[in-house]
C-alpha cells in the first residue's frame, strides 16, 4: 500500500489493524504477510492500484503551511498548495509550519520511510537565524550531542557564518547546522538549551539534494538517472 502511494507504512499498519485491507477477499489482521502480483488486495472495497513508477521531487515548501494530507485546526498543508495532475505525494520527513525550504515529496512510501532512517546517513542541511550572544564552544560541543528535558539528541554540526562583505548583522546572527537524526523540533529546542531563539529556519539541503535556487514554492522533480544513482542501496533491498 505505500509502495503504492496510497499511505505511508505507518498509516498501512494502522489501516490493517482497524480492518480495512483485504487479501484474496479474507480481512488481512497483520501486515507480516507475504504477498504478489496475482494476489487481490484491497482497500475499503477498492483494488490496490497498480504500482507505479517511482518518482522524487524537490519541493521549496514556504513558511505556514503543514506537512500533512489533512489538519484537525483547517490550516493550508503542503499538498493543498500541489498541482492537482501530480500522483499522491508523501513527504520525506515533515518541516514544521514555521519552518522553509527544501522539502522531498515522493510517490512511493517504502521509499519515503527509507531515507528518513538515521541509518540511510543522509545529512539534513539547514541555515538558522537566531537571536542571542553565540557561544563557539557551546557550538563545537553539539557534536557530542546533547540531551534538552530528557531528551537526547545525537551528533549536530553547527557553526556561525560569517557576514557577507564584513558587514554586521545586528542582533541577529545566522548558522551552518547540519543533522542526521531530525527528531521533531530538534534544531529549535537545541537553540533554546543554548539560549538562543530561532526566528527564521531555512532547511538547504537532504542528503545529495540541494535548495539551491529552487523559488519558493516551486518544484522539481529529479531525473530517474539521478534516482538510480543515488538510491542504489533501496533499489537492491526492493529486488
Amino acid at each position: 500500500m505505500a509502495r503504492a502511494g496510497l499511505c505511508s507504512r505507518r498509516e498501512a499498519e494502522r489501516w490493517i489493524e482497524q480492518g480495512r485491507v483485504r487479501v484474496n477477499g479474507a480481512v488481512l489482521d497483520t501486515p507480516a504477510v507475504t504477498v504478489s502480483a496475482s494476489d487481490d488486495i484491497e482497500v475499503d472495497g477498492q483494488l490496490l492500484p497498480a504500482l507505479e513508477a517511482m518518482r522524487l521531487f524537490l519541493y521549496h515548501k514556504p513558511a505556514g503551511l503543514v506537512t500533512t494530507h489533512k489538519d484537525e485546526q483547517g490550516r493550508k498543508t503542503v499538498f493543498d498548495a500541489l498541482p492537482e495532475t501530480l500522483p499522491r505525494l508523501i513527504s520525506v520527513g515533515r518541516l514544521d509550519l514555521n519552518t522553509e525550504g527544501l522539502l522531498l515529496l515522493t510517490n512511493d512510501g517504502g521509499l519515503a520511510r527509507y531515507l528518513e532512517l538515521p541509518s540511510t546517513g543522509w545529512s539534513r542541511r539547514y541555515r538558522v537565524r537566531v537571536l542571542g550572544d553565540v557561544n563557539d564552544m557551546r557550538l563545537k560541543d553539539l557534536k557530542k550531542g546533547i540531551t534538552v528535558e530528557g531528551v537526547r539528541y545525537k551528533s549536530i554540526e553547527a557553526q556561525l557564518e560569517q557576514p557577507k562583505g564584513g558587514k554586521k548583522d545586528g542582533a541577529n546572527k545566522w548558522l551552518s547546522v547540519s543533522l542526521r537524526e531530525g527528531k521533531n523540533r530538534e534544531i529549535r529546542r537545541v537553540m533554546e538549551a543554548l539560549g538562543l531563539k530561532v526566528n527564521r529556519l531555512i532547511r538547504t539541503g537532504y542528503g545529495p539534494f540541494e535548495l539551491s535556487s529552487l523559488s519558493r514554492g516551486s518544484m522539481q522533480e529529479v531525473e530517474k538517472k539521478v534516482l538510480g544513482a543515488q538510491l542504489q542501496g533501496y533499489l537492491k533491498d526492493q529486488s
